[in-house]
């Protein structure tokens, strides 16, 4: 059948409607190359998802488009067409065929999450703990932990071809792990310890991460990044760091103290235990900070009524630990002290 040139282009133009954001989107609706063994099952299994849901899509908007130009109505039609009232073949096809293909993509999903979530002997174990609002990165076997301050979050350091086992651990609230290089989010559950494995493939490489679920204020914070390397060098790495945190060690109690001590402590994630300090005006002094929180640290900051920040205490305080820092001399003033990791902990320091 010779169809006129105005039904020709209309169908051309429908053609390219439905085309076009296929064609044009295919990037930005594919994921990126995996940057892990675990991740390209999961790449696999998305395209094992796309090629027939694409399949589908064009064969049911161009029996639509079919319909719509075949039986349109013409000049002259006063009548409806012939009706056609049940067809055991068409019913049986299209209950038949999406059955099968559900309990084949049913089979392929359960496959893939198995070989996922699958545990071996690792050669690494790191405990990643999240908190309102930061990360805590630990090498358990290696005696090394990293916090990170702000919004820069810590960097996780991991070998490449060697198994990597992940313990996921919160002590407030829901957070989650997520790695978009990684094609995988894992939940950080308060309570219970998620656990998964990964593989990375690529030395030298640097990706981001982030807490993906709504954990309150300073969600947004919750950054950090996955450093990549040989297992040679991540040997000589952990190496180079057990050195800098023997060198360097964690002041004790009553260690070396500048002017008069004033005593801070921490039980929990929201507030110190004292609200208030008071220090002389042009004298150095030293804070003592208790750390009583489980599983998060602490540190003592200080900033000014315009907001800058006049002091930020390092290293931080350890669940347990109690470490000194020197304050430098402070112009009379009111001051606020907070705690970088957690900033919503907050006290008025007063300096006459």
């Amino acid at each position: 059948m010779q169809w006129p040139p105005r039904v020709r282009s209309v169908a051309s133009i429908a053609g390219l409607v439905v085309l076009a954001p296929l064609l044009g989107g295919c990037s930005a609706l594919y994921p990126p190359n995996a940057a892990t063994d675990q991740g390209a099952d999961i790449r696999n299994l998305y395209t094992v998802f796309l090629v027939p849901m694409v399949a589908i899509f064009l064969l049911v908007e161009g029996l639509i488009l079919w319909s719509v130009i075949r039986y349109r109505r013409r000049k002259g039609d006063e009548e409806l067409p012939v009706q056609t009232h049940g067809n055991n073949l068409l019913e049986v096809t299209w209950t038949v065929l999406p059955t099968l293909l559900v309990l084949a993509l049913f089979f392929v999903s359960w496959q893939t999450l198995n070989k996922v979530d699958a545990e071996s002997k690792p050669e690494l174990t790191v405990d990643v703990t999240g908190f309102q609002w930061q990360w805590t990165f630990a090498y358990p076997q290696y005696g090394l932990s990293y916090t990170g301050i702000g919004d820069q979050g810590p960097v996780l350091v991991l070998p490449v071809d060697e198994v990597v086992h992940v313990r996921l651990h919160s002590h407030d609230v829901i957070h989650s792990f997520y790695v978009p290089d990684f094609l995988f989010k894992r939940d950080v559950i308060p309570g219970q310890v998620n656990n998964f494995d990964l593989t990375l493939k690529d030395a030298g490489v640097t990706y981001s991460g982030q807490c993906a679920q709504l954990c309150g204020m300073d969600h947004y914070q919750m950054r950090f990044t996955v450093r990549t390397m040989t297992p040679a060098d991540f040997q000589a790495w952990v190496q180079a760091e057990q050195t800098k945190t023997r060198a360097t060690p964690t002041p004790p109690p009553g260690g070396s103290v500048a002017g008069p001590t004033l005593q801070l402590s921490a039980s929990n994630t929201t507030n110190f235990d004292q609200s208030s300090l008071t220090a002389s005006a042009g004298q150095p002094f030293t804070v003592v900070l208790t750390n009583k929180t489980a599983g998060a640290p602490h540190n003592f900051a200080i900033r000014d009524s315009s907001g800058k920040v006049r002091f930020t205490g390092l290293p931080l305080a350890q669940p347990g630990q109690t470490v000194s820092y020197a304050v430098p001399a402070l112009p009379a003033g009111t001051y606020t002290f907070f705690c970088s990791v957690h900033p919503n902990m907050q006290g008025t320091l007063t300096v006459k």
